[in-house]
Order: structure tokens, then C-alpha cells, then sequence
């Protein structure tokens, strides 16, 4: 992974946890040993807005953007985004979309981001523990349990999902 720049971008809309998942996913790249940058954009978040979020780590990292069809990884939390942030993603990137883990399968419908967070993880170089930390230091205590459950299922629906052409959503 010798100079190897990981980016990810995180998209979604105002209240979904874009912003919270962004922190996890830094601070478990740092709990790594990962050099890491985030750059977010808000704009009308707090009426519903888009909101992305820049992740990059690696051995070393100068810049904090994502350059456009640079993404490795586009993870998405509302159906209304994928369409629009997909130019994001470079040509064999993965995205996952919101759909990717079910509803139904979460304990909390709010843990979404998390458990999307999950099935990226399966995909990283940073160890499960270090997410779960990461996930533990970003909540209060008494959401540590279903965020857990939906990290995990969401990483278990990665890990067992199929390979998919480049540029699908896995």
C-alpha cells in the first residue's frame, strides 16, 4: 500500500449521519495508523440538502478532495443521491447504495449509516476492531449495541454478496 491513496465519498441528504459516518470511518483510518484528510459540503443540509463528505487515507495524504471520477469508493445513503454523485466514482470503483442493506434488517432504521459503513468496511484495509471503536467513541453509550448489530450485518451482506461488475453497487 506503499504511496496508495484509499478515497472515499460519502453522500446522502441533511440528518441521514453522512457527516457522523465520515468521522467514523476517519477515526477508525487513524486508530489504522492511516494518514487521513475529510473535506465535507453541507450546503441546505439542515433543510434536507445534499451533503457529501471527502475521506482519503494512506501512507500520505496532501489533499483533503476527492478529485472527481477519482473515488475508489462511493457509499450512498438516500436513493435520490446515487444518480447524482456516480460521476464520482472512478471507472472500477464500488458503489454502495442505500438499498444495499435492508431496512428490516437493521434494529434501528437510523443505524443505516453505520451499517453501510459495515459492508465498506469489508473492503479496507483497516481492521474491523478499529471501526467498532471508532464506532464506540463517535456514540453515547446507549446506541453502542444496535450500531454494532447494523456494522456487522452490514459487513456480513458484504462479505457474502457476489462479485459485481466494476462501477456496480455492491
Amino acid at each position: 500500500m506503499s504511496g496508495h491513496v484509499t478515497n472515499v465519498v460519502l453522500a446522502g441528504l441533511g440528518g441521514q449521519g453522512v457527516i457522523k459516518a465520515a468521522e467514523i470511518l476517519c477515526d477508525a483510518a487513524v486508530r489504522a495508523g492511516f494518514d487521513v484528510k475529510k473535506a465535507e459540503v453541507h450546503g441546505m443540509s439542515q433543510r434536507g440538502g445534499s451533503v457529501t463528505s471527502d475521506v482519503r487515507f494512506g501512507e500520505k495524504v496532501l489533499s483533503p478532495m476527492v478529485p472527481r471520477g477519482a473515488a475508489d469508493f462511493l457509499l450512498v445513503l438516500a436513493p435520490s443521491e446515487v444518480e447524482v454523485t456516480r460521476p464520482l466514482l472512478r471507472p472500477a470503483g464500488v458503489l454502495i447504495a442505500p438499498d444495499f442493506v435492508r431496512e428490516e434488517d437493521l434494529a434501528n432504521r437510523r443505524s443505516l449509516n453505520v451499517a453501510l459503513l459495515g459492508a465498506l468496511s469489508h473492503h479496507l484495509a483497516i481492521p474491523e476492531a478499529a471501526f467498532l471503536e471508532a464506532v464506540r467513541a463517535a456514540l453515547p453509550e446507549r446506541l453502542h449495541a444496535v450500531n454494532e448489530q447494523a456494522f456487522a450485518t452490514g459487513r456480513a451482506r458484504s462479505a457474502s454478496a457476489s462479485a459485481r461488475p466494476s462501477g456496480a453497487a455492491v
